[in-house]
């Protein structure tokens, strides 16, 4: 089937498509390859999914059954385009949507909130509207750990309210799911929401720590830890969140039978929308991370001890046993082998 991905070009995104091509899905990828951070890096991933669909094509010529197999093509578009949104959806007509592009990053949302109303908010609304306009059989969203904001309730469970954000990335977050649940309502758009979080692996994003981690240690530069060392993270690897996004994208989302609207599940409807936590279930602190990337890259942190950044929370942990119920699967490779990966992956690519 033709499946459209957006934010094609990122970490999580060129992940997603690496995996559909791979099984021989035609993909639609879409990116506005911003300047948020280095664009090297979303060129080099849009170069390595170019070479994959060549090669699977070349593959596919010389099987008379493969006809056609592991197709990419790409948009340069930004969500806030209605016109050339609608247009993307007239033309390839995908018959399901992974939606990962977005403004990202916590902290930059305190900078500038108005690039996360518009791609967040308003770019959202566009990709629900070509959902809507184009019976899409099924639209996985990217939502966020951040959600949870305040609460200090762990593990989260998608059964918490989430009436506290943090940061308007967070916000945005919330209101995506709140949004996709209206479609889903109004006009039958099967929609399954993925709380993220905290994603790592090759080809991660540079404006998070693994990366701001590894470059600096590398450089023998000294590294930020905020809140003096003490945070927590639910680190989860990048193959285990695509697998997770593949399954869901498999298995749309359906109306909650047991659903009850005296006392509503915040995690399912009447309607065809689920919402699910996608971690690795293993909260490790900062500082235990730090010393699993040191002995990968083979070389110790000068460690500069800092305040809590505005927006940002002390800790998360998963609970993900809905997930586990609904597909199978749940995110489980552990953190020293994902980051055995990761360092392998930054030497080589980065040669250092």
């Amino acid at each position: 089937m033709t499946v459209l991905v957006t934010g094609a070009a990122g970490f999580i995104g060129a992940a997603v498509c690496r995996v559909l091509l791979q099984r021989g899905e035609r993909v639609v990828g879409l990116d506005n390859t911003n300047d948020y951070y280095d664009t090297t890096l979303k060129l080099a991933r849009l170069a390595d999914l170019n070479d994959l669909s060549a090669a699977l094509q070349s593959q596919a010529e010389e099987e008379v059954k493969g006809q056609g197999r592991g197709a990419f093509s790409f948009h340069k578009l930004d969500l806030e385009d209605r016109t050339g949104i609608e247009t993307l959806f007239a033309a390839d007509r995908p018959r399901a949507v992974v939606h990962l592009a977005a403004q990202a990053g916590v902290r930059y949302s305190i900078e500038s909130p108005a690039a996360y109303i518009q791609s967040n908010l308003v770019g959202f609304g566009h990709i629900l509207e070509g959902c809507r306009h184009h019976s899409v059989e099924h639209l996985v969203y990217a939502s966020s750990s951040s959600v949870y904001g305040g609460n200090r309730r762990m593990p989260f469970s998608e059964q918490h309210p989430v009436n506290h954000p943090v940061s308007l990335y967070a916000a945005t977050k919330k209101a995506n799911e709140l949004m996709a649940h209206t479609y889903s309502h109004l006009y039958g758009l099967p929609a399954t929401g993925l709380r993220f979080f905290t994603v790592y692996g090759p080809w991660g994003r540079p404006d998070m720590a693994p990366m701001l981690f590894a470059k600096a240690i590398l450089a023998g530069e000294p590294i930020r830890v905020f809140n003096h060392g003490r945070m927590q993270r639910d680190f989860t690897y990048i193959d285990d969140i695509v697998e997770g996004v593949i399954r869901c994208l498999d298995k749309p989302a359906t109306p909650d039978p047991d659903f009850d609207p005296l006392d509503p599940n915040p995690a399912t409807a009447a309607a065809p929308h689920r919402i699910f936590n996608i971690g690795n279930s293993q909260p490790t602190p900062l500082l235990r991370f730090i010393e699993l990337l040191e002995d990968a890259l083979g070389v110790k942190a000068i460690r500069q001890f800092e305040p809590m950044q505005p927006g940002d929370v002390p800790a998360t942990a998963a609970d993900t046993s809905a997930l586990e119920a609904w597909i199978g699967f749940a995110p489980h490779t552990p953190l020293e082998v994902g980051i055995g990966h990761f360092a392998r992956w930054y030497r080589e690519y980065y040669g250092v």
